[in-house]
């Protein structure tokens, strides 16, 4: 048998990789596409071409207009936005305010409430009771009576702040459109 040294055997580096071209994944060429000849847009040149002095009068009145109906618009809303800001803080004012009316007059009814309990713990029969239940229930209905119409009124006056410079505001809008 005939015996191999390292000598005699040697080592085969690998090749190097090369990678593939578009060609060799393209077995068959697709050829370029073109739009024929005749969808060739036509080419117009506006630099030689002249403009009448009425087109150019009439695009100038056009344009004058134009502007001038974009400043009222944005002057209207502008005016709109205001209104709606002064509408929103006295609606937001007359909301607390309203708020603020319903926790007093919770509070009143529930101090109310914990004195007559306290006086009905200390009766000492019941005709004493009945009475006691009566005049309570008296003293609630006016009181309740009084707090309905606060907060009526507290109600009427946010409306009406709040919707008059609303119709102030849409009456000025039409007679100028008028």
């Amino acid at each position: 048998m005939s015996e191999t040294t390292g000598n005699t055997l040697r080592s085969k580096k690998p090749a190097p990789f090369v990678a593939p071209t578009a060609a060799a994944f393209q077995p068959f060429a697709m050829p370029k596409f073109e739009f024929p000849k005749f969808f060739e847009f036509p080419k117009f040149e506006m630099a030689n071409a002249e403009m009448p002095a009425a087109f150019r009068d009439m695009a100038e009145k056009s344009l004058a207009s134009a502007k001038t109906s974009y400043d009222q618009m944005k002057t209207a809303a502008e005016q709109a936005t205001d209104v709606l800001e002064e509408t929103f803080t006295t609606a937001s004012k007359g909301a607390s305010d309203y708020s603020l009316k319903v926790i007093e007059a919770a509070r009143a009814n529930t101090s109310s409430a914990f004195d007559f309990a306290t006086a009905l713990l200390g009766v000492k029969s019941f005709s004493e009771m009945v009475e006691l239940s009566t005049s309570h229930a008296r003293k609630q209905f006016e009181a309740f009576s009084e707090q309905s119409k606060e907060l009526t009124s507290i109600v009427q006056k946010v409306a009406t702040t709040t919707a008059e410079p609303i119709k102030d505001s849409v009456t000025k809008a039409f007679n100028k459109a008028a």
